[in-house]
């Protein structure tokens, strides 16, 4: 949720985040009548409280032979203090529900547009070329015996695999080395929750123009996680934490579900865009001053893991358009796939400031001791769908594949994985 200060102080900043995501603006001046109207019908429920409270004083005081008639006067005034608290608490309703439909205010320097707008930061590692035809990396897990897409489609339908064999090791490779990493730096490792209720979903920004890729059970009223960042968003929610000297860390490893609603015909070829996949989750709370240097920290850790697996890759800043409602703004980071001949999304990074916490109620304890929202970023440090780039990179003329010196002491030395 944004801030109703800064929508009442800078309404312009706001419209322009909308213009530039090519969202409704005129959202804004809705939101600014409900605030009105909100605050107006909360000034009347106080002046009426106090009359009440006063006029209560007065029947206390008065004589036995007046008392009767002051208080029928009572309760007429209890009457219309009661209408004016459901007018508060309508008013309420309506300006969270305008309010709750604006996203998250952009951070300057954020590029305008949709999918295509994207701003390229940089270019890093060379791009692999062979002297022979490169398989792609679903005919290469299945020569090496360690992806089974028909099996996986004939026990849960399609875009579900089964990772098996060396498949299944390079996955909890790839994910130990990169829990490795982020204990390195001080991250807490947790294993998630991956169905939450339907307040948490809401309360990180999954329940808006998405909606339609969640998976949800009516029967428990509980929704599938796509990311661990909603369990771990949830994780402090209605508290208030110490974030004033160093931010909280955590590292959430858990399995993923989405329905990706709206993608058929797209990647429908191995794992690049599944049901089911598995994920470490980079998941930061920190003071809303620290949140954009926390963000290319988070940024430069995902680097170092695309770099120690020897992947060509590119950073992007995320076009406003391109943005989930929760982030201000967000860096994918893309690897060459080398028989698209093009950058694929391995991970991302979103700063999403206050939003998330205001809709979480997740505060922190400043010098002054007031209390504030804290910022939360998130980002992906490994996932199911880095082994599509990490064979088709390393991938070799007989169909065997070269690890990475950085992974193989989490495959027990193994060098080359060679076709069964």
């Amino acid at each position: 949720m944004i801030d109703p200060v800064l929508l009442r102080e800078n309404p312009d900043l706001i419209r322009r985040s909308q213009e530039a995501r090519r969202s409704p603006v005129d959202l804004v001046d809705q939101a600014l009548e409900a605030d009105r109207e909100r605050r107006t019908a909360i000034t009347s429920f106080e002046e009426l409280r106090a009359e009440q409270n006063a006029f209560g004083k007065t029947v206390a005081q008065a004589p036995k032979d007046e008392k009767a008639a002051l208080v029928a006067q009572v309760k007429g005034l209890s009457e219309r203090v009661k209408l004016a608290q459901q007018q508060v608490t309508d008013a309420e309703t309506r300006f969270n529900e305008i309010v709750g439909a604006i996203q998250n205010p952009i951070i300057d320097g954020v590029p305008a547009g949709g999918e295509d707008d994207f701003v390229t930061l940089r270019e890093v590692g060379e791009k692999p070329t062979f002297d022979f035809e490169p398989k792609d990396h679903l005919e290469l897990g299945e020569t090496l015996g360690a992806i089974d897409m028909q099996r996986g489609t004939k026990v849960s339908g399609a875009r579900f695999y089964y990772l098996r064999g060396i498949g299944a090791r390079l996955e909890l490779a790839i994910m130990n080395m990169a829990l490795d990493r982020a204990l390195a730096e001080g991250f807490i490792p947790l294993i998630t929750p991956t169905l939450v209720k339907p307040e948490i979903m809401a309360g990180t920004g999954f329940l808006g123009a998405h909606a339609d890729e969640v998976y949800y059970l009516p029967a428990d009223d509980l929704y599938l996680t796509g990311t661990s960042e909603v369990a771990l968003a949830g994780y402090h929610s209605d508290e208030i934490i110490d974030v004033a000297d160093a931010p909280i860390r955590y590292a959430g490893w858990s399995t993923c579900y989405r329905r990706e609603a709206g993608s058929y015909g797209r990647d429908t070829r191995g794992i690049i865009r599944v049901h089911q996949f598995n994920k470490l989750e980079m998941f930061v709370y920190t003071t809303p001053q620290e949140a954009e240097a926390e963000h290319l920290r988070l940024l430069g850790w995902q680097e170092g893991m695309l770099q120690a697996l020897g992947l060509s890759y590119r950073v992007i800043d995320t076009a406003a358009g391109d943005l989930g409602s929760s982030a201000a703004r967000k860096y994918d980071v893309e690897a060459w796939v080398p028989t698209q001949d093009a950058f694929r999304e391995l991970t991302s990074t979103s700063n999403c400031t206050t939003y998330q916490a205001r809709r979480l109620n997740i505060r922190y304890r400043g010098e002054s001791g007031k209390t504030s929202p804290v910022a939360t970023l998130n980002g992906t440090l490994a996932t199911t769908r880095w082994l599509v780039a990490l064979l088709e990179t390393h991938q070799q003329a007989d169909g065997s594949v070269v690890v990475p010196e950085a992974l193989r002491p989490y495959l027990g030395g193994l060098d080359v994985i060679r076709p069964l």
